[in-house]
C-alpha cells in the first residue's frame, strides 16, 4: 500500500496558488455567446407579459410572481416544448483549442449545447436518441424536482434501464414546476464526461430587475483523454488537473494560442443577468471580472435576496443567476476563473483560464488589466445567500443517531487502490434492475450496492448528518448533489483551509447552537469539507427514488453516493401506466442487448464507451 504522503499527492495533486487571468496575447477571438433570441428561435422568445418588465423582473403573471411558493403553485400555461437530443459519437475530433481527441460524444453535434428553453408552468417533453456504439444512456434534469415524474428522474439503474445503444430511445416528459438556470448530462457511468451535457433556461420572475438576459453561460473542465480513460486512472490516482477550461464551449489553448475567447456583450449602462454554471466533472472554480462586481440573484434554481460579491465559488454542478452592471469605461475586461483551497477541489494545466467581456461600441482586442487575485473561498460555497420565500426548519429537534448519519469513508488498499463507501457501502447499481423495478414489484430484497436509504412519513421533516472521514488518513471536499429535492443547508463544521485537515466530529453541545433554522440556504449542491460534517435537511413531500451523492465524476463512479427510496408505496400508486409500459419496454431493451456489449461494467454505473484492446479496458 501506497505511503500516506504518496497518496495524499496522488488525490490532490501537485498544490498550486490561485491564479489570475493573465492569458497569451494572440488576437483570434470570435463572440460565442449568442443573443438568446438568436438560440431560441422566434418561435421560443419568452412571451411577454403586462407585469414582466425590466423595471419589475419581480412580477411573472396574473396570481404569479417571486413570492410564489413553487412547490404549491405553479402556472397552467398548457404549452408544451418539444426537443429532440440525438446522442453520436465522432473519432479524431478536432476540440475547441485545437487538440484532437480520438473520441468525444456529442448532443446533437454540438458541445455543451443545446438549451432546453422553456417558461414557468410549461411541459417539457425531450425525445432522447443513443446512437452511440456500445454505451447505454440515461440523461438526467439537473435541479428539477421531478414531482410525480420519478420515472423521469434520468438516473439509470435507480428510476430506468439505459437507453441501449445503435438508436435506442424514450421520451422524457415533465413539468417545468421551476425557473431558473440548470445544466442536463447522462447519468450512465461517466459517460458526460466525454460531452453529453447542456443546459437549461427556464423563464420565471427574478428578485432584481435587469434589462438584457445574456442567457446561460456554462464553464467546463475539459481533457483530452476520455472520461473511460479518467474513470480507471482515478481508481488508483489522484485527480489529475484539466487540461483546459471551456466557457461556453470555447477555449484558448495554453500555449499554442489555437482556439477563441468567448465573448460576452455588455450594453453600456445596462444592467445585465448572467446564468453561471458549472459543468464539470471535478473542478470547482472561483469566478471574478476585473473592476466589476457581481449580484447573485439565484443560487441553483432558488431565488435568492440580491447579494453583491467581488466573486463567487462555484461546486460542480451549481448555478449562480447573476446580474452585472455595465458601468465602468467601455472596454474590454477579463472574466477570470481561479483555483483555491490548495488544488484540493481542483486545478487546472491552463495556468489563466478566461474570457472576455465586452462593451459594445468600445474597440475590440484583449483586455490590459489582468486584475487582483480573489479571495480564496477555501472550496467552500457561500451560507449567507437568503432565499426570496421564507422557510423555516425546526433545527433544534435533530438528534444525531445512526439512522440518520451518513458516513462517508475512502477505503484505501485494495484493488483499485481507492472506494468510496457510504453508510459502509460503495454503490454499484444494476443497470438492468433499477430500484423503480423493485418499488413496482413491490420487492424489498435490494441490493447492497443499490445502498437504499428507505424514508417513510409523509410531509415530515428529515435530517441528514454526513460525516466526511473524520477517522481516515486524509479527506477531500465533496458537492454533494441531491435528486427530487432542495435540501436546506443547516450548518457544516467550521470553516478551514482543507489543507489543514483538520477534523470535526459533531457536538450537540457546541454545535446545535450554530445551527440556521431559520431560513437557510436552500438548493441542490453544496460542499461537504474534507474531514467535517455536514447537517441538511428535506420534508417528505416527493415520493421517488432519489439519489444523493458527490458531483465529482470520479466519487460517484468510484461509488460515493446513496439513494433516499422516500415513501415506497406511495411512489408505486403514483406511476402512470403509461410511464410503467414505457418502463418495461426500455428494460427489456436494455436487457436484450446487454450479452451483446463487448466491453465490461467497471463502476459504480453511475456517473462506458468503446474501447480499444491496447487501451486500459479489455474486452470481456
Amino acid at each position: 500500500m501506497k505511503s500516506f504522503l504518496g497518496v495524499v499527492a496522488l488525490m490532490v495533486g501537485i498544490l498550486a496558488p490561485s491564479v489570475i487571468a493573465a492569458p497569451p496575447s494572440t488576437p483570434a477571438q470570435r463572440d460565442l455567446l449568442l443573443p438568446i433570441e438568436e438560440l431560441q428561435g422566434p418561435a421560443m422568445t419568452p412571451r411577454q407579459t403586462s407585469c414582466h418588465s425590466p423595471s419589475n423582473r419581480a412580477c411573472w403573471s396574473t396570481g404569479f410572481n417571486i413570492n410564489t411558493d413553487y412547490e404549491v403553485s405553479t402556472p397552467n400555461t398548457g404549452n408544451v416544448r418539444t426537443y429532440t437530443l440525438t446522442l453520436t459519437e465522432a473519432n479524431n475530433w478536432t476540440g475547441p483549442d485545437g487538440v484532437v481527441k480520438n473520441k468525444v460524444m456529442l448532443v446533437n453535434s454540438m458541445l455543451c449545447r443545446p438549451t432546453i428553453f422553456a417558461d414557468w408552468g410549461d411541459t417539457i417533453q425531450i425525445t432522447v436518441i443513443n446512437k452511440l456504439e456500445t454505451n447505454g444512456t440515461s440523461i438526467h434534469w439537473h435541479g428539477m424536482h421531478q414531482r410525480d415524474t420519478n420515472y423521469h428522474d434520468g438516473a439509470n439503474g435507480v428510476t430506468e434501464c439505459p437507453i441501449p445503444p445503435n438508436g435506442g430511445q424514450r421520451v422524457y416528459r415533465f413539468r417545468a414546476q421551476q425557473y431558473g438556470s440548470s445544466w442536463y448530462h447522462s447519468h450512465f457511468s461517466a459517460q458526460y464526461g466525454n460531452g453529453v451535457v447542456g443546459t437549461i433556461l427556464i423563464n420565471g420572475p427574478a428578485s432584481l430587475p435587469y434589462e438584457v438576459d445574456l442567457g446561460v453561460f456554462p464553464l467546463m473542465d475539459y481533457y483530452y483523454r476520455s472520461a473511460d480513460e479518467l474513470v480507471h486512472f482515478t481508481m488508483s490516482n489522484g485527480a489529475p488537473f484539466s487540461d483546459n477550461v471551456l466557457f461556453n464551449g470555447s477555449a484558448k489553448h495554453p500555449t499554442t494560442g489555437v482556439g477563441s475567447y468567448a465573448n460576452v456583450t455588455l450594453t453600456p449602462g445596462k444592467r445585465h443577468r448572467l446564468r453561471i454554471i458549472n459543468t464539470s466533472t471535478e473542478n470547482h472554480f472561483q469566478v471574478s471580472l476585473v473592476n466589476h462586481t457581481m449580484t447573485v440573484i439565484a443560487s441553483d434554481m432558488v431565488p435568492v435576496n440580491a447579494m453583491t460579491v467581488d466573486s463567487l465559488f462555484l461546486a460542480v454542478g451549481q448555478r449562480y443567476d447573476v446580474t452585472i452592471d455595465a458601468s465602468r469605461t467601455p472596454g474590454n475586461y477579463w472574466f477570470n476563473v481561479t483555483f483555491g483551497g490548495q488544488a484540493f477541489c481542483g486545478g487546472s494545466l491552463n495556468p489563466f483560464p478566461a474570457a472576455i467581456f465586452h462593451y459594445a461600441g468600445a474597440l475590440g482586442g484583449l483586455p490590459t488589466n489582468k486584475g487582483v487575485t480573489p479571495t480564496d473561498h477555501q472550496c467552500l460555497d457561500r451560507l449567507d445567500l437568503t432565499p426570496v420565500l421564507t422557510r423555516t426548519v425546526p433545527a433544534s429537534a435533530f438528534v444525531k443517531k445512526p439512522s440518520n448519519t451518513l458516513p462517508v469513508h475512502l477505503e484505501i488498499g485494495g484493488t483499485p487502490l481507492f472506494v468510496w463507501k457510504v453508510n459502509g457501502s460503495s454503490m454499484n447499481i444494476d443497470w438492468g434492475k433499477p430500484v423503480l423495478d423493485y418499488v413496482m414489484t413491490q420487492n424489498t430484497s435490494y441490493q447492497t450496492g443499490d445502498n437504499v436509504v428507505q424514508v417513510d412519513g409523509v410531509d415530515q421533516w428529515t435530517y441528514w448528518l454526513v460525516e466526511n472521514d473524520p477517522d481516515g488518513a486524509f479527506g477531500l471536499p465533496h458537492p454533494m448533489h441531491l435528486h427530487g429535492h432542495d435540501f436546506f443547508v443547516l450548518g457544516r463544521s467550521p470553516d478551514v483551509s482543507p489543507a489543514s485537515q483538520q477534523r470535526f466530529v459533531f457536538d450537540p453541545t457546541t454545535d446545535l447552537p450554530r445551527l440556521r433554522g431559520s431560513n437557510p440556504v436552500r438548493r441542490d449542491v453544496t460542499m461537504l469539507p474534507p474531514r467535517g460534517w455536514l447537517l441538511l435537511a428535506f420534508k417528505t413531500t416527493n415520493p421517488g427514488a432519489w439519489l444523493f451523492h458527490c458531483h465529482i465524476a470520479w466519487h460517484v463512479s468510484g461509488g460515493l453516493s446513496v439513494q433516499f427510496l422516500e415513501r415506497p408505496n406511495d411512489l408505486r400508486q403514483r406511476l402512470t401506466a403509461a410511464d410503467k409500459a414505457d418502463f418495461n419496454r426500455v428494460c427489456n431493451a436494455w436487457r436484450a442487448y446487454w450479452p451483446t456489449n463487448p466491453f465490461p461494467k467497471i463502476d459504480s454505473g453511475l456517473k462506458h464507451r468503446f474501447v480499444e484492446e491496447s487501451e486500459w479496458m479489455v474486452k470481456a
